[in-house]
């Protein structure tokens, strides 16, 4: 078989192009937007946000000419427009999940439950569905692979993202027979489970980036709900709740991650975890009891074992998108999926002291962030997962803060399609 970038010349020598449809035109948007517009076989043939005119700017700002964007609702204009090989641009995003003319859905709005509706809808029209949404992938992921499976459609998390990153060093080290330790990343902040959009907002205007999603970094949420994804894609599980989130160099964490009775911090292996000072990057440690094998990664300067470390010291987010695009409608496979179901549920925990009559303000907010525990021991505790945390739900009994969050201290109201969902994925696993 040739290789992704052979088959995107192929297709546009023939005359042809992969068509995607982007829902949310924010910075990962825009990225890529960009990126797609200088490859072979592919264009962002349609686009939905809230704002057309940021939709405009970014097609204007990735070479696409003002007259060659057309701003429509109306699903047979669309259609009209991208094959007359124009882009659209439009508030809606059901019309452009259903749009004939479009081959893959990429959803890079970031928000739990409009991600799931976006997913649901795109596999219901019988198209590929690429997650940049996480947060809704680690909540109802599971349900929502068995579905595009049933379909034959393909469900995938983004290349780029770091559990696609996480995912390509799995692959390799387990096609090749290692035994694989952990698996991890580098977190580029200390964590601060205070941190709120009111203390971000100064960082988050000089990086450009939203106070709400900085915090989700700043506060742990976002590393949590990665490995999350990467635990439910590989089976692996954080070894203690929140994981342990060790300082150390590249060269340090293979004697990290040992077991403890082997001078390491592990008490299994097979595990996620995260690490403070290697960031940007993800990791894989490896082992093997080979002796030659041992000898030959020896001679490679790979260490004096019995750990290895495999790592990826860049991971360029959206701009990596179109490879799992590619993947998905090119060859039918994902980069990464939740094919071991829930294996692990990141929790809501109380960001302060919360009352009665308190509504929870979502991922990043003042209210609650997100800690990794395995799904067996989140679902003994009746533990809420954050990825349900929307300001549709109200604390009804005091929650101290550090204390997770369960169902019987919420009330749901106007139930919201990802609380649907996951509550038939609960009736179907």
């Amino acid at each position: 078989m040739l290789g992704l970038n052979r088959q995107l010349v192929q297709l546009e020598k023939e005359g042809k192009e992969i068509k995607v449809g982007l829902i949310g035109c924010g910075q990962m948007g825009r990225g890529m937007i960009a990126q797609i517009e200088s490859m072979k076989g592919m264009r962002v043939a349609a686009t939905a946000d809230l704002r057309t005119d940021i939709i405009q700017n970014a097609y204007m700002s990735a070479g696409v000419e003002p007259q060659q964007i057309v701003t429509t609702n109306d699903i047979e204009t669309a259609e009209r427009t991208i094959k007359e090989g124009k882009v659209v641009a439009s508030t809606d995003v059901s019309m452009v999940t259903a749009l004939p003319g479009v081959d893959v859905i990429v959803d890079a709005t970031g928000v739990p439950n409009l991600g799931a509706e976006i997913a649901w809808k795109t596999i219901m029209n019988k198209k590929h569905i690429v997650m940049l949404n996480v947060e809704a992938d680690i909540t109802v992921g599971p349900l929502l692979h068995q579905m595009a499976t049933a379909s034959n459609v393909v469900y995938t998390g983004s290349a780029g993202d770091e559990p696609g990153c996480i995912m390509e060093l799995y692959d390799f080290a387990d096609a090749l027979g290692f035994e694989i330790v952990a698996l991890g990343k580098g977190k580029n902040n200390a964590l601060n489970y205070e941190a709120n959009p009111d203390t971000a907002a100064t960082e988050a205007k000089e990086k450009g980036s939203n106070p709400k999603m900085l915090a989700s970094f700043q506060d742990g949420t976002k590393t949590m709900v990665e490995m999350n994804a990467v635990a439910n894609a590989t089976g692996f599980l954080p070894d203690k709740p929140g994981m342990h989130g060790p300082s150390g160099t590249v060269k340090e964490l293979p004697d990290i991650f040992r077991l403890q009775e082997e001078g390491g911090i592990l008490s299994n292996k097979k595990i996620v975890d995260y690490v403070n000072g290697v960031a940007p990057g993800v990791f894989a440690i490896i082992s093997s009891d080979k002796e030659e094998v041992n000898h030959e990664m020896n001679y490679l300067k790979m260490g004096p074992g019995p750990n290895y470390i495999l790592f990826r010291p860049y991971h360029l987010t959206s701009l990596e998108t179109p490879i799992s695009v590619a993947r998905a409608y090119l060859q039918q496979e994902a980069t990464i999926a939740p094919w071991y179901g829930l294996q692990a549920e990141t929790v809501a925990t109380a960001k302060k002291d919360l009352q009665p009559g308190d509504r929870l303000d979502g991922i990043g907010g003042f209210t609650v962030y997100g800690t990794l525990y395995n799904q067996a021991e989140a679902k003994a505790a009746n533990a809420l997962p954050i990825g349900l945390v929307d300001p549709n739900v109200i604390v009804k009994r005091a929650v101290k803060k550090g204390e997770i969050l369960t169902y019987d201290d919420i009330e749901q109201q106007n139930e919201s399609t990802i609380w649907k969902l996951r509550s038939l994925q609960e009736k179907s696993f």
